[in-house]
């Protein structure tokens, strides 16, 4: 079990609170999809294809929103109608490996994911249902043991060898910030943003997504004293998150988005 060590904040400014309260309202809207890569997996109606298309998108959501987008695009588009129909076809191996998609993501990592998410949709209709299988809804951390279990399953897909371009490989350390990105879209539910279509884990298990700008966010408004953007950062980061909306801590990861951007707007990011 990983162990939170550090000590909650017994009360949060009142201003820190309405401001995360505002940002999370004002973030979270219908407006925000048509810049996010939250739009790539709501193209599909079929469960098997949201799951391929959240976990791919988010895969390559590091960098520019624009670039991202624009990648996700052109590696979705690769798959016509069904990222599922492509993945069980093997339609991935007459890729050219060296063919770039998304910065240091590349065809040949595109490939190892996919071989990978075959051996799964070979047994299961869904990664929801390998993931009930597995029991990752009983984990004190449902994202990572998932994160634990794919990186198992992709590597023996791909004859033991390992690939942390598509996951990463120290679990215990890492702040997984992508594959709660996904989980935070496959599982919240209220209806706006987020699709909600996996509904055997609550959204009072997720995390927050945790990257450089929310950890700086975060910081700068008293509500994480670790320096690290790593597992340590973001248990603390939720905790106090949970501290506010015990039901739905994920939420506040539109906040911090939003009050990061405005930072930057304001010049005070890197």
């Amino acid at each position: 079990m990983h162990v939170v060590t550090f000590k909650l904040f017994n009360v949060i400014d009142k201003e820190i609170r309405d401001l995360l309260d505002s940002e999370a309202e004002r973030i979270n809207n219908k407006e925000f999809i048509a810049d996010d890569p939250v739009q790539f997996p709501r193209r599909y109606s079929r469960l098997a294809d949201i799951e391929i298309a959240a976990l791919l998108s988010a895969t390559i959501a590091w960098g520019n929103r624009k670039m991202i987008c624009r990648n996700c695009d052109r590696m979705l588009s690769m798959m016509d109608s069904s990222p599922l129909d492509y993945i069980m076809d093997k339609a991935y191996e007459q890729l050219d490996p060296d063919g770039n998609i998304h910065r240091t993501f590349f065809n040949r990592n595109l490939q190892f994911y996919m071989r990978g998410l075959r051996t799964i949709y070979e047994r299961h209709h869904s990664m929801a249902e390998w993931a009930r299988s597995i029991g990752i809804a009983d984990a004190g951390a449902p994202a990572w043991k998932f994160a634990d279990e794919l990186n198992k399953t992709l590597t023996q897909a791909n004859g033991g060898i390992t690939d942390s371009r598509c996951l990463p490989q120290n679990i215990e350390k890492t702040a997984l910030k992508r594959i709660n990105m996904a989980f935070r879209w496959l599982v919240r539910n209220d209806g706006i943003v987020d699709l909600g279509v996996w509904d055997f884990l609550k959204p009072s298990q997720l995390y927050i997504p945790l990257d450089v700008h929310v950890g700086n966010v975060s910081r700068e408004l008293g509500l994480l004293s670790r320096r690290q953007d790593d597992r340590k950062a973001v248990d603390e980061l939720t905790a106090v998150m949970r501290h506010l909306r015990p039901d739905d801590p994920s939420i506040y990861d539109y906040a911090l988005f939003g009050i990061g951007v405005n930072r930057k707007k304001m010049g005070r990011d890197e």
